[in-house]
């Protein structure tokens, strides 16, 4: 007996599915280049634990809450009420070092660049610490 063939159907569904295999073409807008763009398909499918907060009682802790008000730690301590996975994903894959290990200390994410060095941090922060040169 010989073999069934294949409907023209199935084949169309086949190709298609074989088509979705190759690589993305390179988007600028989003990565800062092809090999970024590569890395963020290898983390996509990292999963995010969001953070909990923590609420004090008033007359708790209170030692603890004054030095993080003295550290200006505030915006450190209270988490996003909600943020996009993917913009998150495309941080990382963009600040990911490309040769040996060097790290620009910046990021390209959606058009802009992003940076992470300890005076943005310390920025973002409020000031909180004044850095020594160096």
């Amino acid at each position: 007996m010989a073999p069934k063939k294949l409907s023209a159907k199935r084949s169309r569904r086949d190709a298609a599915v074989e088509g979705t295999s190759a690589a993305p073409e390179f988007d600028s807008h989003r990565f800062w280049s092809a090999e970024h763009q590569q890395h963020f398909e290898a983390i996509k499918g990292w999963s995010f634990h969001r953070e909990r907060r923590v609420q004090l009682r008033e007359d708790e802790y209170t030692d603890f809450e004054e030095e993080i008000a003295r550290r200006h730690w505030t915006s450190l301590v209270t988490p996003m009420a909600k943020f996009d996975p993917e913009v998150v994903l495309e941080f990382y894959a963009n600040a990911w070092p490309t040769e040996d290990g060097v790290r620009d200390m910046h990021s390209w994410v959606r058009d802009q660049w992003i940076p992470f060095d300890a005076d943005a941090l310390s920025q973002f922060l409020g000031d909180p610490l004044v850095l020594e040169e160096g």
